[in-house]
């Protein structure tokens, strides 16, 4: 890599974004187990490192699926990650996204910059014109993250994804391209 060239798809002050790579899991399985208390009951990502190499191998081989490293800038450290799922393509240009921050890193607004560059990643190079997140409703961390990133309230799902052994509700929340480019 040329000596000025980033390692990140897109920057900001503090943070960058990166795909998922295989040698992350080390550090991505250490930085879940740290982050339990704060992601259950909402999420349960990959604890070992066996469960990282299929989920990571999804997100890096699987077209409908793109995942995405928030890391410190400064260091390098991942302060967290954002998947967009469901990728579809043709006429609808949209996908689902889904997001965790890691213990050290809440707080301190850094995936609110990271969730910003993929958003702008995702209506820029990828082409997508709607990303959506679904939330359950006592997630107030989640909601306020994407309410803070410009995501709209578009409605309410009963029973909608099947977590931690119940149906959960969800709430919908959307942005499109438009919408980015006159916020």
């Amino acid at each position: 890599m040329p000596e000025n060239a980033s390692a990140y798809l897109a920057e900001g002050p503090r943070v960058g974004i990166r795909h998922f790579t295989y040698e992350d899991a080390a550090e991505f399985t250490a930085r879940v187990r740290e982050s339990k208390a704060l992601h259950q009951p909402w999420l349960f990502p990959p604890a070992s490192v066996d469960a990282y190499a299929a989920y990571a191998g999804r997100l890096i081989e699987d077209r409908t699926k793109a995942g995405f490293l928030v890391c410190e800038r400064d260091s390098g450290a991942i302060a967290g990650f954002i998947n967009i799922n469901n990728i579809v393509e043709g006429g609808f240009l949209c996908g689902a996204l889904g997001y965790g921050a890691f213990a050290h890193a809440t707080g301190r607004g850094l995936m609110a910059e990271g969730l910003g560059l993929v958003v702008r990643h995702a209506f820029g190079p990828m082409g997508l014109h709607r990303l959506e997140i679904n939330v359950q409703p006592r997630n107030s961390a989640s909601i306020a993250l994407a309410r803070r990133c410009g995501f709209r309230l578009e409605g309410f799902s009963p029973d909608f994804i099947y977590l931690d052994g119940a149906w959960r509700d969800h709430e919908r929340w959307a942005i499109t391209s438009e919408m980015l480019r006159s916020s």
